[in-house]
């Protein structure tokens, strides 16, 4: 396989070309929305005005904070920095959209307000503004929920409250959208995300509502090859027999409509599945290619791909691959750097480059984001590539 940096200038030149051919794809993404509460926890003050204070910096002070506390009680400071539009569909939506790529959301970012709003009965709530900035089109079909998002320099903490979010189901989807327009959004998109399994009831009854209501009558009528990106978020609490059925589900949807799909994993999530199917368990960085690749025959899947913090692995048709991410030791924010990874990933993914180069281009734009504390436009993720030092000669 050819060199990081080769891989990496490679990718750049491609989207480049891709963007200045007007061949960026249109994206459908769905179908969840969280309020972002983000936090620092307080170690000590040093006065009280609001920036006079340190912070807990890693996961592992925390815990030990917490833990001290047991059969006694404590008080743990924390300052909200900003609330910001989160969910892993609005997350990957808004990274898509800032690459360029035109993109349709629909999920739970909506307010009700029955004066003039443009989907039955929904506005978008104002926390989501910024993304409907960015997107071609938003479709509010519920109320957002809200996660406390601990950020630490080693990694963060989300405590989600998912009520409002389990209002969104396919009948929803049906009621505000309606399945004829549902059809046209989905039949002019190259890529549809349907991600945060594991928070949200409804996400299976929408991958079976797509397969039975959608798919399967576009194969017959606009056979072009489609992807689908899932993200299960973190399965961590589910049954294993649930998630031996959503995976039953996913692998229906690629066998029975053509639809190629693509499994998103973080270490964690890689972990659990490993133990549910009882594969090869992810380790070091050296173990992941191995570890997709195998998870990739269990599942029947057209491809696995697994990013820890240290870069990114993934298993398709062409093999395995493996790239060495730019690694932060201090990012500025970390929240949403995964839903970043994977706008990055399925874009190039879509565009068709090899496995490697998708894996740097979701490498790129999650350390663009992770450094900067924005999504990235497609210059700041070329630039970030080319950056990687060229192959000696």
């Amino acid at each position: 396989m050819a060199d990081r940096a080769t891989i990496a200038h490679a990718a750049a030149d491609a989207l480049d070309d891709a963007a200045h051919r007007g061949m960026l794809p249109r994206v459908l993404v769905g179908f969840d929305g969280f309020v972002d509460s983000i936090v620092h926890m307080v170690r000590r003050r040093r006065s009280m005005t609001p920036e006079g204070y340190e912070r807990i910096s890693t996961i592992a002070e925390f815990a030990q904070r917490c833990a001290a506390a047991a059969g006694t009680s404590t008080n743990i400071e924390r300052v909200t920095l900003e609330d910001r539009f989160g969910g892993n569909g609005p997350l990957m939506a808004g990274a898509l959209a800032a690459l360029g790529a035109p993109t349709t959301f629909i999920g739970a970012i909506g307010t009700p307000s029955p004066m003039g709003a443009r989907a039955g009965g929904w506005a978008v709530h104002p926390t989501f503004a910024e993304l409907a900035s960015r997107c071609a089109r938003c479709l509010p079909i519920a109320e957002p929920s809200h996660t406390l998002c601990m950020e630490f320099d080693d990694g963060k903490l989300m405590f989600n409250d998912t009520a409002n979010a389990q209002a969104v189901t396919w009948d929803r989807l049906l009621a505000v959208v309606g399945l004829d327009p549902l059809r046209r959004m989905v039949a002019e998109s190259s890529l549809i995300g349907v991600v945060n399994w594991s928070l949200l009831g409804g996400v299976e009854g929408i991958w079976d509502g797509l397969r039975t209501h959608v798919f399967e009558t576009l194969v017959a009528i606009d056979p072009r090859p489609r992807r689908v990106f899932i993200d299960l978020s973190d399965p961590a609490k589910r049954l294993d027999n649930d998630i031996h059925h959503a995976m039953d589900l996913l692998r229906r949807l690629e066998h029975t409509t053509g639809v190629r799909v693509t499994l998103g994993l973080n270490l964690a999530e890689a972990r659990r599945l490993a133990q549910v199917f009882n594969t090869l368990t992810p380790e070091s960085p050296s173990t992941l290619p191995d570890a997709a690749q195998t998870l990739r025959g269990v599942l029947d899947l057209d491809t696995v791909v697994i990013h820890p913090r240290e870069g990114a692995a993934g298993a398709d048709d062409s093999g395995a691959a493996w790239f060495d991410g730019p690694l932060v030791a201090r990012p500025i924010l970390s929240t949403g750097a995964g839903d970043h990874f994977n706008a990055g990933f399925a874009l190039a993914q879509s565009l068709g480059l090899p496995l490697p180069q998708c894996l740097a281009s979701g490498c790129a734009v999650s350390g663009a984001y992770v450094r900067d504390g924005r999504s990235p436009d497609l210059p700041r993720v070329g630039a970030m590539l080319r950056d990687m030092p060229p192959p000696e000669t």
